[in-house]
């Protein structure tokens, strides 16, 4: 079954155009999208090539020069921020996972979206669970203050379903590798979720063949040879081998069912047709896979958003169709980085690949033989949040700390080091996210329990991938590619406003707060309510 076949399995239909439309209440459904790794600048790039819902939504208010504000440019810390109205700073979610050698199991990594407590669990065979998440989300907000209205999530990731729908929530259902799976234990799934699990478990069970580009694709169609591993991209069209659940969720099909499914569950719970406002939250996450896995520049990316383009068209037809009073707003979590080989050629010469040598695990034993210390001296990675071992006694910590800094600054492709006292000592940012410092950004994800001894900020365009063989390009620098990403509010009979100014992804919550007509203090949130059409902020 096509990607096509799982959006009509959904009775996705076209709509007549809607009517522009004078002064209205709230609305009755609000569809907050995610594009994973949707960076503005794709958005700039394929703008005038869209003809189908991302033309739609970037047809009511769109903001291009929206920011992830943080830091820590990364899947969770990005996802919090959206429906919180709030930095990783106060939403507790630093990074996707961080050190915390506290933690009673061998494996001292926690994931963002686990429940680290429970018996037998690891970083990477967990429990999902909202636990770390400090904050309250809109859905949250809505529910506890409209008796009768609904939050539900889906996603192609659990820390994006998580961190977009918190603690209290209807429906959460996320790709576990092989199926859409759940948190919320006890509940019968909808049939909309075991026809979808089923559609899908075909498809990947048969092979795929490779995507026909349109024409702006072709001229993107060049192969670059990837440093580190031997992998060549730059052509792909998503073939894919009968079985191959990873190869189908780097591909443009991955979205297609994820919005299959919100569009299933929207039909089957009714949501939007009741007395009070619901909410439904999608992670639309194959984007940022096919960036890691091909590059933001190639033609495997044009095809991605080609075909995210006209899925998102479907989908919103399909909610025409049931005659819903909606909003959308669409954003993303991060920006993204293309790969230096092919950087490089475009005019960007310091693009490279992180020294292969320059490794928490290096510096470690470098300082463990300079002071005589055992252990693992220091926990982490060699990019951002690093740890102190905490076994290194109390009078030492000082001198170690000082040798990794210094190590860590003389390397060529290291910019900023910042200390864990520097960072304590500068306060979060307010004003445009443009002009903050490198340690403002880094202050807006940093929290004292959880974030490391110091953080290592990389050069502009370094990569922080030197084994190629499974991910060629990422994200998670402090650079403004990481933290630029479109924020767009779109209603039927919307007029159509391009804003240049810049704005933050924290204010998309007290935005849409706003235009419920709930009750949000503003003092707990870091966002504020934007200026678009059909929106009363209310007074500070």
């Amino acid at each position: 079954m096509t990607r096509w076949g799982l959006l009509a399995a959904c009775a996705l239909i076209a709509a007549p155009t809607t009517a522009k439309a004078p002064e209205r209440p709230a609305p009755k459904l609000i569809v907050a999208i995610s594009v994973d790794q949707f960076s503005a600048d794709l958005f700039d790039e394929y703008r005038p090539t869209f003809t189908g819902g991302l033309k739609r939504i970037a047809g009511g208010t769109a903001f291009r020069n929206g920011f992830q504000a943080h830091a820590a440019t990364e899947t969770c810390p990005g996802h919090s921020t959206i429906l919180t109205g709030s930095f990783p700073a106060r939403t507790g979610i630093i990074a996707n996972d961080w050190t915390d050698q506290r933690v009673a199991r061998s494996d001292k990594t926690v994931y963002c979206a686990e429940d680290e407590r429970v018996p037998g669990s690891s970083s990477s065979a967990y429990t999902v669970s909202p636990v770390h998440l400090r904050v309250e989300t809109l859905g949250e907000y809505l529910t506890a203050q409209r008796a009768g209205s609904r939050s539900v999530a889906v996603a192609g990731k659990d820390r994006a379903a998580v961190m977009m729908s918190g603690h209290k929530v209807d429906q959460r259902w996320y790709w576990d590798g092989k199926k859409y799976s759940t948190d919320q234990q006890g509940k019968a799934p909808p049939k909309a979720v075991t026809a979808i699990n089923n559609a899908v478990a075909a498809m990947i069970a048969a092979p795929a063949l490779p995507l026909t580009p349109p024409p702006g694709c072709e001229a993107k169609s060049k192969v670059y040879a990837v440093e580190g591993g031997g992998k060549a991209v730059g052509n792909g069209r998503f073939a894919r081998a009968a079985g191959d659940a990873r190869a189908f969720r780097a591909s443009p099909a991955f979205d297609g069912a994820t919005l299959a499914l919100a569009a299933g569950l929207i039909g089957e719970m009714g949501l939007g047709k009741g007395s009070q406002p619901d909410l439904i939250a999608i992670g639309a996450s194959a984007t940022d896979y096919v960036g890691h896995t091909f590059g933001t520049e190639g033609e495997e990316m044009c095809l991605q958003m080609a075909s995210l383009d006209r899925d998102l068209g479907d989908f919103l037809s399909y909610l025409d169709a049931q005659k819903i009073d909606y909003a959308v707003v669409l954003t993303a979590d991060h920006g993204g980085n293309d790969i230096p080989e092919r950087q490089r050629e475009r005019g960007i010469p310091t693009a490279a690949r992180i020294d292969p040598n320059f490794t928490v695990t290096a510096i470690g034993k470098q300082i463990g033989q300079k002071f005589g210390l055992a252990g693992p001296v220091l926990w982490g990675g060699s990019v951002g949040d690093v740890w102190l071992d905490a076994a290194i006694a109390p009078a030492m910590r000082p001198k170690v700390l000082a040798a990794a800094v210094a190590i860590a600054k003389a390397h060529p492709q290291v910019a900023e080091v910042f200390t864990r006292s520097q960072i304590e000592r500068t306060a979060v940012p307010t004003g445009s996210p443009v002009g903050w410092t490198p340690i403002q950004r880094v202050r807006a994800s940093f929290d004292k329990e959880r974030s490391g001894d110091f953080v290592v900020v990389l050069k502009p365009r370094i990569t922080p991938i030197a084994d190629t063989k499974t991910y060629v390009a990422t994200h998670g620098s402090l650079w403004d590619y990481d933290r630029r990403v479109p924020i767009l509010f779109w209603r039927p009979g919307m007029s159509a406003t391009q804003r240049n100014d810049a704005t933050e992804t924290v204010d998309i919550m007290p935005t849409l707060a706003a235009m419920l007509g709930l009750k949000v203090d503003r003092k707990v949130i870091d966002g504020h309510c934007l200026t678009i059409e059909g929106v009363a902020c209310p007074a500070d």
